[in-house]
């Protein structure tokens, strides 16, 4: 019996985030209702408050639940293979772009609407960031020791040139998103030669100066 509670209780429960995610994305956190998140989602306002309580942990969990998907889908691209660093970049880029394009309601709540309402709803996205920095990280640094060894590049440029990468990566999953004709791959292709561009002359010391 409890078996056959638990199913219909998690499918409301997407039902109800699925229509908080699209509400919050549009209107952004404070214009959004639960009065109308319940009834895009088909279910009365005290069910709402009932399964996820207040709108503020409501948004809470929705950041998380989306934050979570993306990490997976990078994670899962990425790998823990045996193909070239560069490879595993792109596929985590690739997958990137693609959910992001994938799920423009959750890419807008967790790049704009999370990060601008304080916290702790700026502390889930950063937290999110950073994991997919830590990715980046590991990837640019692999790529740098086997090109030219382990001191072609110091770690302090490997994680500036990660948080550099995620930066943009963020504004232009965006852009490409408010861009009609702008696909993922192309996104994707775009910031990986601007990055491995950028990281062939660090690794090669060969740095820009003001004259």
């Amino acid at each position: 019996m409890a078996g056959t509670k638990r199913l219909p209780r998690a499918v409301r429960e997407r039902q109800m985030m699925d229509a908080a995610v699209a509400c919050f994305a549009r209107q952004g956190y404070q214009a959004a209702s639960m009065d109308e998140i319940a009834e895009l989602a088909g279910v009365s306002k005290p069910l709402v408050y009932l399964y996820l309580h207040s709108k503020e942990e409501l948004f809470t969990a929705c950041i998380r639940r989306e934050a979570r998907a993306l990490l997976e889908a990078v994670a899962d691209a990425v790998g823990d293979t045996d193909a070239p660093p560069d490879e595993r970049l792109w596929a985590g880029l690739l997958a990137f772009f693609g959910h992001a394009a994938d799920r423009p309601d959750a890419w807008a709540v967790l790049s704009r609407h999370a990060r601008t309402q304080g916290e702790p709803f700026a502390t889930e996205a950063a937290r999110m960031r950073e994991e997919i920095a830590g990715f980046v990280t590991g990837l640019i640094g692999e790529a740098a020791r086997a090109a030219h060894g382990p001191v072609a590049i110091g770690e302090r440029d490997v994680a500036a040139l990660a948080q550099a990468l995620v930066g943009s990566a963020e504004s232009l999953a965006t852009w490409a998103n408010e861009t009609p004709g702008v696909t993922a791959r192309e996104a994707a292709a775009t910031l990986m030669d601007f990055a491995w561009s950028g990281l062939g002359n660090l690794m090669k010391n060969e740095r820009w100066s003001p004259r």
